[in-house]
């Protein structure tokens, strides 16, 4: 085979001779004939050079190009120097190798790329040189790669949200077979983890082994809050007693006032618990009930009651802090009052309410709203009676009522126990107190007593029940009126009211209903009372 010419007649000569591409087809075209011959011993290296070459070409139908050819190349290395070369190619290999593959586009910054092309005829390729395509940019590789990224980023996002998801499914699922799982566990529960357990006597062992009661001899079902300790922060302590502690606590956001009992005041925290559920207790002035639970704090078990928070307080707390007026006066007696006549009132029906007695009547149990009126708290000592059976339903406590706001019958032991209407006259004569105190501090002429409590001039801060037996029942004395009274006609009328409320025969008082009606003409006849109806 005859190396490549590049002084042919026909074709351009470059100025260049020796180019780098002439040097390949050289070295290419010396390296056929010995790489043939080894392969096919015994065949003339020529014949088999042509046979190869035709073969070749024919099999993958590649044109045949005549002596002659001539090509022209323009070369960029990897550092951006050119080089051109032009020249006559003479032989089919030759001519295959150089003219199959005219162009090689730069795949980078730093890569070469050459552009040739081929041509037949005198001095055809007596001309420009091709041109090179231009080097790809960092914006257009990133504009390339653009319409792959984004979808890709969009379905991974898609998979991320479609996981967690299904996350959130899994482990809400898991749940409510959990508590499935705990309720079918602890026999009948009704609504949000509500366990029915068994009222009356019992302790707190047999209150959470009893599913349910029918009712009848130890009052109505009593419904526990089984998880309702674990969702309230307490926050600060405000007020303390001889049977426990109140707290201010947090509750999903909400302000409420918890009530914690200790273990050995069980029977006051089961029967107020136990009072508050009862079936339409709810009313304006009584005191709201959120739920009650059995916790332990320091390896102590602690008995709680949930109601809701009244930032006022007690009625004791608002009395020592300022006056009334005779509309904030009259707004404490009215709705104290209506308190009562709801608790003594027996509702009939198919879900009635028992008539209840409260049986600690007192400042420190009646709450102040913040629109001035009050609501009744402490239900521990209540005792409940339905006319339909005439049985009380009297709750086994140790615990006994305060005793400055002790009635006769109870100082002299003469109270008929046996008889309901007993217990609601020793209502009406603590609430004939409780009027004394709130009168005290009603203003007139612009003058009001300092706050104090009942008989604080005649028996210790702390009486016995000897001290007020003595005061109440042999000395018959009663707390004084005020001298200042007899200038106001409300006071004077609400004196009269009071009078009335503690004397020493039960069966002379007045009945809530007729102490309501009466206050509520008293607060008709004063132009300076405004009352809502």
């Amino acid at each position: 085979m005859k190396p490549p010419r590049t002084d042919c007649r026909r074709c351009w000569k470059g100025r260049q001779r020796q180019s780098l591409q002439c040097r390949l087809l050289l070295v290419w075209e010396a390296a056929l004939p010995h790489r043939t011959q080894r392969s096919r011993p015994g065949m003339p290296i020529g014949a088999f050079g042509a046979l190869a070459t035709t073969f070749q070409r024919r099999w993958r139908r590649e044109p045949r190009f005549k002596e002659g050819t001539c090509f022209s190349f323009n070369v960029v290395d990897g550092s951006g120097n050119s080089r051109y070369s032009k020249g006559c190619l003479h032989t089919d290999d030759m001519v295959a190798l150089t003219c199959k593959t005219r162009q090689l586009k730069s795949r980078g910054a730093n890569s070469g790329s050459y552009s040739g092309s081929c041509c037949q005829g005198d001095l055809c390729n007596n001309g420009s040189f091709p041109t090179l395509a231009p080097k790809p940019c960092s914006g257009a590789r990133e504009a390339h790669w653009l319409p792959i990224w984004v979808p890709l980023c969009v379905l991974g996002l898609l998979v991320l949200l479609l996981a967690a998801a299904a996350r959130v499914l899994l482990v809400r699922r898991s749940h409510r077979r959990q508590t499935a799982a705990l309720l079918a566990a602890n026999d009948v529960f009704y609504g949000d983890e509500l366990r029915i357990s068994a009222a009356g006597d019992s302790t707190l062992r047999e209150m959470f082994e009893h599913s349910m009661t029918s009712g009848s001899g130890s009052g109505l079902p009593l419904l526990i809050q089984r998880t309702l300790a674990k969702q309230i922060q307490l926050v600060n302590c405000i007020g303390k007693g001889r049977y426990g502690e109140v707290w201010c606590g947090v509750w999903f956001g909400e302000s409420v006032a918890v009530k914690i009992f200790s273990s050995r005041d069980e029977a006051s925290w089961s029967r107020e618990t136990e009072i508050y559920s009862t079936v339409l207790m709810r009313h304006e002035n009584i005191l709201g009930y959120l739920g009650s639970d059995v916790t332990s704090h320091n390896s102590c078990t602690q008995l709680w009651l949930v109601t809701p928070y009244l930032q006022a307080g007690s009625l004791y707390d608002w009395l020592s802090t300022a006056p009334l007026s005779s509309q904030q006066m009259m707004a404490v007696a009215l709705s104290t009052v209506s308190g009562i006549v709801h608790l003594h009132t027996e509702i009939y029906g198919t879900q009635g309410k028992p008539a209840i007695a409260h049986r600690d009547i007192k400042t420190k149990n009646i709450l102040v709203k913040a629109n001035g009126t009050c609501v009744i708290a402490d239900f521990g000592l209540a005792v409940t009676h339905r006319q339909a059976t005439g049985q009380l339903n009297i709750a086994h406590n140790h615990r006994v009522g305060t005793k400055r706001y002790m009635a006769p019958e109870l100082l002299d032991e003469t109270l008929n126990t046996s008889a309901f209407e007993s217990y609601r006259r020793v209502d009406i004569y603590a609430l004939g107190l409780v009027l004394w105190e709130v009168c005290r501090r009603c203003l007139s002429g612009g003058i009001a007593e300092e706050y104090m409590p009942p008989f604080y001039d005649m028996v210790p801060s702390d009486p016995s029940f000897e001290d007020m037996r003595k005061v109440v029942v042999v000395d018959q004395q009663r707390p004084v009126i005020p001298n200042r009274w007899s200038s106001d006609p409300t006071l004077v009328a609400t004196a009269q009211l009071m009078k009335e409320c503690w004397h020493p025969n039960p069966s002379a008082r007045l009945t809530a209903l007729r102490m309501k009606k009466s206050l509520l003409k008293i607060a008709s006849a004063d132009p300076k009372i405004q009352l809502d109806v």
